[in-house]
Order: C-alpha cells, then structure tokens, then sequence
C-alpha cells in the first residue's frame, strides 16, 4: 500500500468510521485492539476522536482485515454534510435553526439516519412541488385540477449512481470479457461491434441516410434483428450508440440485476437507470479500464489526446475519467457536470471533495459558464469555496449535437475538475501558481447555500437571510441581508 496517499496524509480523526467499521464486522473492541495491537481504552478513544489515528495504526488496520486505505480514508462524511446542510439550510427551520456542530454530528456518527433525513426532504419537496402546482390549476378554472408532480426520476438515478461512487466492477469485468469475445480492436471498435452482432446474434447494422431517420438516431428493429444509426451520428458517437445497443442486447440479465438491487421508486426509474448503466457499459468498451487509466496518467490526462487515442468525444472522456475507482487501481477523484448555455444542469456527478447541491443550480462564477464564450476552447479555473477548500476545473464547450443545417443545434458545456492538491497531475496546470489562495476565483455551491453576502453576481438571497432594503443606499452588490 502506497505510504503518500494525499486522503490518509489529511484524514486522520477518522474514529467514527474504525467504530462502524468494527460494528459492522461484530467484534468488541477488546478483540479488535487485540489484533491492531493497541489497549481497548486506547481504541476507545480513537473511536470518540479524542486521539488521531495514525498512519501507522490505518496500515495495521489495512493489513489485519484485508481493506483499502484510500477507499477507507475518503471523506464521504463531507457528501452528507453538504446535502445535509442544505436541507437544515430551509427556511422551514428558520425559527429554531441547527447549528453546524450538530449537522456534522449526524453526518459522521449516523450516516443512516442522514441519508434518511435527507429521503425526507427530498419528499418533502416533491410534496411541497405537488401542492404548488395544485394551487395553480385551482386558480386557473380552465386547468383540470390534479397534482401531477414531478416525481424526479433523472434525480433517483442520479441519486444511485453517486452511492455506487459511479463505479461498477461487475459492469466493467463484463465489458473486458466483451472485448474477448467480440475479438475487438481498439482501432475499429464499430466495426468489431457490429461484426460480432452479425456472427454471433444475427444482427445486421446499418447506417440510414437522415431522411430515413429524421428524429432518431439509434433504433433496434426487433422484427428484422437490425440496428439502425443515423448518417448524421459523429463516429464517436456511433460507435458508442452500437455499443449501447451491444449491452443492451446482449447484457440484459447484468443490467437488470443491477436495477433491482437500486430498489427504484417506479418501472420509468428503472428504465432509465437501465439505460444509464447501458452507457456506463459502452463508456467501458470504448474505453477499457486499464488502458484507459494506464493511458490517461501517462498523457497526464490530456483529454484531446484519448479523444483520439480511444476514437470518443470530449464529454464521453470527460465522463469516463469520473469512473476510475478500482481498488488499486485509481484515478484522479473528478467531479463532472454539464450545463447547457441557460445554465440548466442535465448531468452532474460529485467526486474529489467537490459537492453539487442537490436541490438546485450551480455558481455563475464557475467557469463552466463562461465556456460558450470560447466554443470548442479548455478554460481553466482555481476556485475557493466559502469553507476554504480549493478545487481545479477544466471546462470546454462540447461538439454540437448532430442536427441538419436548419436546425439549431443544443448546446452544451461541460466541467471537469478535481481538489487542488491532485491539480498537478493535470497537464492543464502547468505554468499555474497553484499554491497562491489569492488568486483563485470565490465561488459557492449555489445561491441558495452560498455564504458569500458581498457577491456581485447573486440571484437569491442566502437561506436564514432576510433581505434588507434601504432605499438611499445603492451598493455594488445587487443585495443586501440580515439574519432571519
């Protein structure tokens, strides 16, 4: 096991994990002090945080019952502080406000019930959505009256995938064997695909002119076993339709375990959890796990070069990059997201420290945003977050959806980034003073969790903030608050 791993260096009261962890195993603590070597009372305190854990006892701990380290040292008790401190962050509890010392007290000694409150409130304002469109259609006599909801399906699947830490071993074993079988080879993985189709299930694949196919772009033609893609399809992005269609076909039951054991809330979840876990398997064929990680630190992960290296777009690298989470064999823990040219969110994934709110949008001052203004160009960005932390981001327009000449094409941006302290594996930081706090932009989660009062680019007011209006008073920020 590595001695430099940066999340051992910087997470040393981790006594409440080595407590759950113990309770999980149903030892004593006498038996577990027994075989790290150290007194019961000694571990007694390691596990109240009243003594540190060093790097040594972590390695005994490591050794004596067969774990990974930087999985075990990762701070996912940060995830459920930020989800939680949003949620407490409501109004609803405007009048008799949590402190911080209490939200981080249920995050690192009840992670359960934290993700149980954190279920509650997702209920909550499904409810809350429901009754606010009720009350609309009441006051519109022309409206069927009916609540009609949202009931948040791309959010649960979401939801899943970030518990999973976006990394499924079973998926990635069998996309490798995939390769095996297929007789793939990394210059022509379409090709191969479709092959492999025709030889071994009977399915022909054919390329349709666009006036055939004017609104699809991948459609499986059950009764004559054909694959259809659109001629207007980017080679990248046929190859991974083929390759979805491949999982789908021919890794049903995989895919279908999976989904069951995600306990979604409805058959259309299920539906889209299946398909998302069907990319995540084309994702892998196009981009097998240990060439893709051997190739991606040796470039240091210069995402224009496996663009060509493995035949996919900027996004897909962009996507798969956030995968890498095999014991023993990690990347770089990146965080993902991809906002369209109003700011909408339509993927986001947290990693590397770095946590999206759950219930909203994200910072104007992210640099994700100013990515249309260069189309197809990397920026960069060292940002601060209001607690300190400081995170590398990358973003860049992606290539246009394929579309005819008339149309207006969407348009999308995406944001990779990592903590600063991986920053430096990057090829985009060199020539960066990294280390120099001053230089990085402030930016917060959301308006709505955001602690920065002074900033100039505010859309909402902060939760457990009243606004404070003084009408002889004009500042540069376009707010000014109070405590509720």
């Amino acid at each position: 096991m590595p001695v430099n791993d940066r999340s051992v260096e910087r997470k040393v009261l981790l006594g409440h994990k080595i407590r759950r962890f113990r309770e999980d195993l149903s030892l004593k603590q006498s038996e577990m002090a027994e075989q790290l070597e150290i007194s019961p009372s000694y571990l007694n305190l390691i596990e109240h945080n009243q003594r540190p854990v060093t790097v040594q006892l972590l390695f005994r701990l490591g050794q004596a019952f067969d774990i990974d380290l930087k999985e075990f040292a990762e701070d996912d008790d940060a995830r459920l502080y930020a989800a939680l401190r949003e949620v407490f962050g409501d109004p609803l509890f405007g009048e008799r406000p949590v402190r911080e010392a209490d939200v981080r007290a249920v995050a690192e000694a009840g992670p359960t019930a934290a993700e149980a409150v954190l279920r509650l409130y997702k209920s909550y304002r499904e409810l809350r959505e429901d009754s606010q469109i009720l009350a609309e259609q009441v006051a519109n006599r022309d409206t069927p009256v009916g609540t009609g909801g949202p009931v948040f399906p791309v959010e649960e699947v979401r939801d899943y995938l970030q518990s999973e830490s976006n990394h499924f071993p079973e998926i990635e074993a069998s996309a490798e064997a995939l390769w095996t079988e297929a007789e793939l080879d990394q210059t022509d993985v379409f090709g191969g695909l479709g092959r492999y189709l025709q030889d071994v299930h009977g399915i022909a694949v054919r390329v349709l002119p666009a006036d055939v196919m004017p609104e699809t772009t991948r459609r499986f033609d059950f009764h004559r076993c054909r694959v259809l893609l659109s001629e207007l399809l980017a080679p990248a992005t046929r190859s991974f339709q083929l390759a979805v269609q491949v999982a789908l076909y021919t890794r049903r039951d995989l895919l279908d375990r999976h989904v069951e054991r995600a306990d979604l809330s409805s058959p259309e979840v299920e539906r889209l959890c299946r398909l998302s876990l069907a990319n995540y398997l084309a994702a892998c064929v196009m981009m097998p796990y240990g060439r893709f990680l051997d190739a991606a630190k040796a470039l240091r992960y210069d995402i224009e070069i496996l663009q060509r290296r493995f035949g996919a777009s900027f996004e897909q690298v962009c996507h798969r990059l956030t995968t890498l989470g095999r014991p023993g064999a990690r990347g770089v823990p990146f965080f993902f997201i991809r906002v369209d040219n109003a700011g909408n969110v339509s993927k986001r994934l947290s990693g590397g420290g770095f946590h999206f709110a759950r219930f909203g949008g994200t910072c104007p001052r992210w640099i994700v945003h100013d990515a249309f203004r260069m189309p197809a160009q990397i920026r960069t960005q060292v940002a601060a977050m209001p607690d300190g932390s400081r995170f590398f981001t990358i973003a860049r327009t992606v290539d246009l959806i394929e579309s005819r000449t008339w149309e207006q094409p969407p348009q999308y941006a995406v944001g990779l980034g990592c903590d600063i302290r991986d920053a430096g594996q990057l090829v985009y930081a060199d020539g960066l003073d990294l280390g120099n706090e001053r230089a990085a932009t402030p930016i917060g989660v959301a308006c709505r969790v955001c602690e920065r009062l002074d900033c100039r680019q505010r859309a909402h007011p902060p939760l457990n903030y009243r606004l404070k209006i003084d009408e002889n008073v004009r500042r540069s920020t376009p707010f000014t608050f109070a405590p509720a």
